[in-house]
């Protein structure tokens, strides 16, 4: 990974650069609505969006990853999502990604977050300790893709619902 690659919180003026490095991340995935990019601006209109980190480099927003709290059966109880996490296409699978997730998960724990949970690609996602029992659920996904990491407390256990932002209508 560059050693001038920073990785730091949002701050005003971001909105834009991070809104087109989501699009244009996600603009030729095939399991991509469109949606991301419009989700991020909605968590930060609605006071949805809990962290929000970039990753810079050479005075460049080259990657951003999303963090908001979720329920799961209906509770809210310290558990955060992961997503939308987009990285400037030129420069994908260079440890970018990485950074942000694990920068990311650090801060959520010094925050006192039980844990954090997300829908992703196991291979991609187990190397940060994320894991699936089955037992935590998302509508109609299948259980796999539907993933946790616990900092404390109990194992998650129920329906994962994330905030209303990410439901079509509202971004």
């Amino acid at each position: 990974m560059n050693p001038d690659l920073i990785i730091r919180p949002e701050r005003a003026g971001d909105e834009d650069a991070i809104h087109a490095l989501t699009a244009s991340a996600f603009e030729s995935m095939p399991f991509s609505d469109g949606s991301e990019a419009p989700i991020i601006r909605a968590l930060r209109r609605s006071g949805q969006l809990s962290l929000s980190l970039v990753a810079q480099l050479d005075d460049r927003i080259v990657g951003h990853v999303a963090f908001s709290a979720v329920t799961i059966d209906g509770r809210a109880n310290g558990w955060f999502g992961l997503g939308p996490i987009a990285v400037d296409r030129g420069i994908q699978r260079s440890g970018i990604g990485r950074a942000l997730v694990a920068s990311g998960l650090a801060t959520l724990r010094e925050r006192g977050a039980a844990g954090c949970a997300l829908i992703g690609n196991p291979a991609i996602y187990s190397r940060f300790g994320f894991e699936s029992d089955g037992k935590l659920t998302y509508e109609d996904l299948p259980s796999h893709l539907v993933q946790w990491v616990r900092f404390f407390g109990p194992t998650p256990r129920g329906a994962l619902k994330f905030a209303s932002s990410f439901e079509a209508g509202n971004y």
